[in-house]
């Protein structure tokens, strides 16, 4: 049969006819098992059913495998049913270690203690999750494999890409798939199915032109990606000819868009909610003062109002009503950018906390069958209880118990148990250490950074509810004992997070956010990158790396970085002692490295005045130089000539040494020289003092001079 053991009654049928024996597995006539065998069977007198008597008379019953368990019902012997209840009182067979009337079977898979969709099998004594394809892991995939943030993703080292977030971590919102653009800032970017520019004709009140908007995400999701960032924004772009968009003597407005929440906006791109406008009537520079919008002119010719929505709470844009476009000449169209968000509030968000005896409370922590806590933290105290919350007989308590190891202990019901994680290096160096922290029914683990996870798993048939009652304590206990000092951040419960920095402005003893998060991440700073801190977070200042990004990482060519008197030379070839009755030959001897045209492209960035960026030299004293002279104006020099002086051409219209990466090209065609930086135009150049560049010996790059 298929899944005998899978908790569901199943039916056996056994018929034994002098030498002929059959088995059919739940009516299965199909795949029955028949055997013939040259011997007479005969029963006995007596069945044994589920196993053998463990005392009596062994020869009767004898088998290697383990006794049945189970439930058995509908038994009959020669097509008559035995009746069970008659067994009862011995009068007809015994039994040992039987419930009779009754089928015991727990199904440990109701109720359904496997979250996020995983899958439930279970044996006699226990249940299993299958997590495959859910986003989640742990024994009850309860825990979220994808970070919450692009935010989480950029400080793991991770560069541009599409990734994964989980915007509720172990909430019942699903993952979904994003864009990280991992500039300074961090940009979470969420398209939806109507990117382009989109023209409109013939809408009118009466059949206005109504478009939807769908994203890679539910609303759901969307809402807590917004709720989570610093700022949110989408572009709205329209534009119009004869077609006006609040412009109406009864107020009624011709087009709207609506939000998140399924209300109606009336102010477009960078505009606010509360005001009825455009971008141009908020500034005063609208095309008909007597208008808030551009398009309210009216205007037989293209114009629009374009601009950033960035109120949080109405984005995103998911429909928009157009209705002026039905007279004679009259036309719109739109275009609605992704929605973008910026930063994660959570991730950053701190507290200080400056003496034993201070704490933040919280209200009771609620996660009675599955609960998860995570957070980072950073201290030179040797010990501390990071987290307690306490009920009646059963609490929760997350604590630092020596400079190198951290224990999570609980109790609900069964007796106090603990889980323990050792670290060979010191916890208390006052760097970023990452906690997390998660119990089950079925299991207790603990994981301290990158350290292996340490688990307990949970007593066989015990109590499995966390029942709290009182306040959750942060760093502190009821008690005010082993207080933590140092910082807490990013705490997270069941992937709520926690504000410890709102609390923590009204609360003695504990300061809003936490300084110093160079120490943990400067090493993201690659490429003679220096780590800047900030308020939340560091950033990577590259002014001084050849690469550039938001870990100076970023370099699209063959790049250096030159301190004071540092230069590279590249020789092409070495110069040869000739005899001295051969130097009238150094010509013909070098004639394979004459040039009549040279492309160089090159990128720089430097604060320093004068310096060299490039040299050619030749075996003639012919050279090509390329510097920036001691006001910050780029200068290039040809000397094709030894007998004459060389062209000097400059180009001054900012100063090149502003610390910004600058782009040079460089093309010669003989006489015709043209330069052109930062891909702003070309321009042209000729040279006077000859075309051939001769017998070239050496390129050298960046000497201050």
């Amino acid at each position: 049969g298929a899944g005998l053991n899978d908790g569901q009654w199943h039916s056996v049928s056994l018929s034994v006819k002098k030498n002929r024996i059959s088995v059919i597995v739940d009516s299965d006539v199909t795949s029955a098992a028949h055997a013939s065998i040259p011997l007479q069977i005969f029963s006995g007198d007596i069945f044994f059913f589920g196993g053998c008597p463990r005392k009596g008379n062994v020869s009767e019953c004898n088998t290697l495998l383990g006794g049945f368990q189970g439930c058995m019902r509908l038994i009959s012997i020669g097509n008559k049913a035995v009746d069970l209840l008659s067994v009862q009182p011995n009068g007809f067979g015994n039994f040992s270690d039987l419930q009779i009337d009754l089928c015991g079977i727990t199904d440990r898979c109701l109720p359904n203690y496997c979250e996020h969709g995983g899958e439930c099998s279970q044996s006699w004594n226990s249940f299993y999750c299958n997590c495959a394809n859910t986003g989640y892991r742990g024994a009850t995939c309860h825990y979220p494999i994808y970070e919450q943030s692009c935010e989480a993703y950029k400080h793991r080292g991770n560069t541009s890409g599409f990734y994964n977030i989980d915007s509720d971590g172990s909430g019942p919102l699903r993952p979904f798939l994003v864009y990280c653009n991992m500039t300074d800032a961090t940009w979470t970017i969420i398209q939806h199915n109507n990117t382009n520019l989109t023209r409109v004709k013939s809408a009118n009140r009466e059949n206005p032109h109504t478009v939807f908007f769908k994203y890679s995400a539910s609303l759901d999701q969307l809402q807590a990606t917004i709720n989570q960032a610093e700022h949110c924004e989408q572009e709205l772009a329209y534009y119009c000819k004869k077609s006006r968009l609040l412009d109406k003597p009864d107020g009624v407005p011709l087009s709207w868009w609506i939000g998140r929440t399924n209300e109606t906006h009336t102010y477009w791109g960078g505009s606010l909610p509360a005001v009825q406008k455009c971008a141009c009537g908020l500034e005063g520079s609208c095309i008909d003062s007597q208008h808030y919008c551009n398009c309210d002119a009216d205007r037989d010719e293209w114009t629009n109002d374009t601009g950033f929505l960035s109120y949080k709470e109405h984005l995103p844009v998911t429909e928009i009503v157009i209705t002026d476009t039905d007279r004679p000449n009259s036309e719109a169209a739109y275009k609605l950018g992704p929605l973008l968000c910026r930063g994660d509030r959570a991730f950053w968000n701190s507290a200080s906390f400056n003496t034993e005896t201070s704490y933040l409370h919280f209200p009771t922590f609620h996660g009675e069958f599955s609960a998860d806590v995570s957070f980072f933290f950073k201290t030179t105290a040797s010990s501390g209880v990071f987290l307690e919350n306490l009920g009646i007989q059963d609490f929760i308590r997350i604590e630092l118990f020596s400079p190198s190891e951290v224990i999570f202990s609980f109790d609900v019901g069964n007796g106090p148990s603990e889980v323990t994680v050792q670290s060979s290096t010191p916890l208390n160096d006052n760097q970023w250490h990452y906690v997390k922290a998660e119990r089950n029914v079925k299991e207790a683990s603990l994981q301290i950074d990158q350290l292996p996870q340490r688990s307990h798993s949970a007593p066989p048939d015990g109590h499995i509810r966390l029942q709290l009652n009182s306040q959750l304590f942060v760093g502190g206990t009821a008690s005010r004992q082993k207080g933590f000092l140092g910082c807490i951040r990013s705490l997270q419960l069941n992937g709520v997070a926690l504000d410890l920095e709102e609390r923590a402005k009204i609360t003695p003893g504990v300061e809003p956010g936490c300084p110093g998060h160079c120490s943990s991440y400067g090493n993201l700073c690659h490429n003679g990158g220096k780590c800047r801190e900030k308020y939340s977070g560091f950033s990577c200042d590259c002014t001084f790396s050849a690469y550039a990004g938001p870990f100076c990482k970023k370099g699209k060519h063959i790049s250096a970085y030159f301190g004071t008197g540092t230069s590279v030379t590249y020789n092409f070839q070495e110069y040869y002692t000739l005899a001295k009755n051969t130097s009238s030959h150094a010509s013909s001897f070098y004639a394979d490295m004459t040039l009549n045209r040279e492309a160089i492209t090159f990128a720089f960035r430097t604060t320093r005045t004068p310096s060299l960026l490039l040299y050619i030299s030749s075996f003639y004293k012919e050279y090509l130089s390329v510097i920036l002279t001691r006001n910050g104006d780029l200068q290039i020099r040809y000397k094709l000539d030894s007998h004459q002086d060389p062209d000097v051409f400059s180009i001054s219209f900012k100063s090149m040494a502003d610390g910004q990466l600058q782009h040079v090209k460089i093309n010669r065609e003989e006489e015709m020289l043209f330069v052109e930086v930062n891909q702003k135009e070309r321009m042209k150049f000729i040279l006077s003092s000859g075309t051939e560049f001769n017998a070239i010996k050496s390129l050298t790059l960046g000497k201050i001079l």
